[in-house]
């Protein structure tokens, strides 16, 4: 299992939410809350799949969350 802890002053809810949607197809992806940080867990088949969809999530997350601050110009 590979864990992604997610600040909550840097990625927005909603992006959170749209990389589920879009990576829960590939792996087994559970949330969780932990004070100032969103918890995302995710499952695969073998180790390699969960750094890769884990390291999609992030990423995604994160550029959702930019542009929809108004970040990509």
């Amino acid at each position: 299992m590979v864990e992604l802890r997610l600040h909550r002053e840097l990625y927005a809810a909603e992006a959170i939410a749209a990389a589920l949607e879009i990576y829960a197809p590939h792996a087994e992806i559970e949330l969780g809350d932990e004070a100032a940080y969103q918890v995302v867990r995710v499952r695969a088949a073998t180790p390699e799949r969960e750094r890769r969809v884990a390291g999609e999530f992030g990423n995604y997350a994160l550029g959702t969350t930019v542009r929809g601050r108004g970040g990509e110009r």
